[in-house]
């Protein structure tokens, strides 16, 4: 298996865990404050990195490592986790697993900004038409006009985009597990002031279903799935594996379905169908990288 296909494989994966990252905080709106469940969970997540990181010892990132570990910071520890949360107590989680799968051409795009991939004009082509899909399922399922937490979707769909691609490029440097344990260990003391600020009243009133689907979005969405994803992107290149992220939606839907009951809709399923379609067109689609000049 080449170094594309591993890549994929194992960014699927990861996507297969982010998967439930909606239906989760879906679940546990009702009983936290959504900047508790954003910024909380990546603050339990950052304990277990800094435990990780004190057993394996690795050197200490550079200056320009930092930068981008900064920047990956605010769109996947701050940006999406806060403004997602905020956007499942006016959205079903699987309308918004399918608004966010326009995050794959947004990394696209940060990618060729930031690094030396050079997508072919057919695999914007196809990249567009699954973002034209997003666009309209949206515009649909509002009645032809976007609802709020659309717009905080798209908002924290950018930062997200923007921390996958900065975080890619840095962990063909440092490595998948290293650059999103740096991450959220820079991010601590930024984020848990604000998150003992909007923590529940008493701990005992909240089920332990609540405390168990949290417990997964600390250290399945913001810890485990990034060793996997960011390893995928670094390996089989971020423009290519991002566009795995399409898969999402499906899974997200299947998730919601099964976990919260949400009713069946066939216009969903069905485009979330197309974007699928979309993946294995884009996987065909050639993509060079662009060599030093002297």
């Amino acid at each position: 298996m080449n170094n594309e296909s591993r890549g994929i494989l194992l960014g699927f994966i990861g996507i297969a865990i982010f998967s439930l990252t909606l239906p989760a905080t879906r679940f546990i709106t009702p009983y936290f404050d959504p900047i508790f469940i954003g910024l909380g969970r990546a603050s339990v997540a950052a304990i277990f990195a800094a435990i990780i990181l004190f057993f394996f010892k690795p050197p200490l990132p550079n200056k320009q490592q930092l930068k981008y570990l900064i920047v990956t910071a605010s769109g996947v520890v701050i940006g999406f986790p806060v403004l997602t949360s905020w956007a499942m107590k006016t959205v079903h989680a699987s309308h918004a697993g399918v608004v966010i799968a326009i995050i794959p051409l947004l990394t696209a795009i940060i990618a060729t900004l930031i690094s030396k991939e050079r997508p072919s004009k057919c695999f914007w082509l196809i990249s567009f038409i699954g973002t034209t899909i997003v666009v309209s399922y949206t515009l649909l399922q509002g009645n032809l006009r976007f609802q709020t937490g659309d717009l905080l979707l798209l908002a924290g769909s950018l930062l997200g985009a923007l921390g996958y691609a900065v975080g890619g490029k840095v962990s063909q440097q440092l490595g998948g597990w290293q650059v999103i344990c740096w991450v959220l260990l820079i991010s601590f003391p930024f984020i848990i002031v604000p998150t003992l600020l909007n923590q529940p009243e008493d701990y005992t009133t909240i089920p332990t279903e609540v405390w168990l689907s949290f417990t997964y979005l600390a250290l399945m969405s913001q810890l485990f799935g990034f060793f996997l994803w960011y390893k995928g992107l670094a390996i089989g290149g971020i423009a290519r594996v991002s566009q795995v992220q399409l898969s999402q939606p499906f899974l997200t839907i299947i998730a919601s379905i099964i976990l919260l009951n949400e009713h069946f809709n066939s216009t969903t399923f069905l485009f979330a169908i197309g974007i699928v379609l979309v993946i294995a067109i884009s996987r065909k689609m050639p993509i060079t990288i662009r060599e030093k000049t002297a």
